[in-house]
């Protein structure tokens, strides 16, 4: 596969909208490390999908609960480690 992941895309097309419109990145996104470098680049939100479906299929909403907490917590624990503190 030659095209290039939707985080490696994500900067160029930040700088393509300049602003006019938010971008969201959607794909690719598995923990809550993918969320803070997508913020970083310069995405507006993110959208998560294949982790909640996944939970959902295997624990229903107790799974989808788990799996949001998750990449929350990871989120907040990379946001600490890297001295963000909003």
């Amino acid at each position: 596969d030659y095209v290039p992941s939707t985080i490696m895309a994500l900067e160029e097309v930040v700088k393509a909208a300049q602003g006019r419109v938010p971008v969201f990145l959607d794909g690719g996104v598995r923990r809550g490390t993918d969320v803070f470098k997508a913020l970083a680049l310069g995405a507006s939100g993110i959208f998560i999908g294949r982790p909640v479906v996944f939970s959902l299929a295997s624990e229903g909403e107790t799974g989808v609960r788990k799996v949001l907490q998750m990449l929350r917590e990871e989120f907040e624990l990379t946001m600490a480690l890297s001295g963000c503190r909003s």
